[in-house]
């Protein structure tokens, strides 16, 4: 099995569900005691979320390309970075390595075309509903993606950062996400992508109309694929 290096920490509530699927899918497709090989680089994501908020992308870019570059000299075969929105630096951080990085946009594009759906809604963050990094490489990969209104763009975001970055989940939360999930399916939308490691921990199936693409879960099993495929 190859090993898989995950740029981590953003927030840690989501890497560890990301360390939980990886060395859980392993198990499954090889049985035993088997466990996924990781290494794990956690930044903190207070100094990210700084620079997010700054739009100073380039300096977080440098942050995650170090980073790589330290899973690269500790063994990573394959890189993962465990948050959609960070995904805004992915060629940066690529470029700064030898090794392969799988983009969470694409492997969550060909799930949903896998399912026969085109039309999706994506909930995120702020930056990753509002601007072209995320809706761009999913528009490129055959979607038709639509975002919610702006009040309830601000909604989502604020739970992610307020909320279940800090490990707090609420049903009143999950409630108001089942109501812009609803207006989302409302107007065309067949399926919902979760785009937020983060939302994974709070909305569930059930919680929706039409098929959820939960993105942790999807970048996860494609990691597994890719570390247990041939050399």
């Amino acid at each position: 099995m190859k090993t898989i290096g995950l740029i981590g920490g953003m927030s840690w509530e989501s890497t560890a569900e990301y360390y939980r699927l990886l060395n859980r899918l392993t198990r499954e497709r090889l049985g035993g005691l088997h466990s996924a090989r990781l290494v794990l680089y956690s930044v903190d994501f207070a100094q990210i979320e700084r620079l997010q908020t700054a739009g100073r992308w380039e300096e977080a870019g440098q942050v995650l390309a170090d980073a790589a570059r330290s899973l690269e000299a500790a063994g990573a075969d394959l890189l993962l970075i465990c948050t959609n929105t960070m995904h805004k630096v992915a060629d940066q951080v690529a470029a700064a390595v030898s090794v392969p990085l799988l983009h969470l946009a694409d492997t969550t594009a060909a799930a949903v075309r896998a399912a026969g759906l085109r039309r999706v809604g994506l909930l995120g963050t702020a930056f990753t509903m509002e601007q072209d990094f995320y809706r761009g490489r999913l528009a490129a990969g055959g979607l038709d993606v639509q975002v919610p209104q702006a009040d309830s763009r601000a909604l989502v975001h604020r739970v992610i950062y307020e909320e279940l970055c800090v490990g707090l989940v609420r049903e009143e939360s999950r409630a108001a996400y089942r109501r812009v999930i609803g207006e989302l399916v409302a107007g065309g939308a067949e399926g919902i992508i979760l785009g937020c490691t983060e939302i994974e921990l709070l909305v569930r199936p059930e919680d929706s109309p039409v098929p959820v693409f939960p993105t942790t879960r999807l970048h996860a099993e494609a990691a597994v694929d890719a570390a247990l495929a041939g050399p």
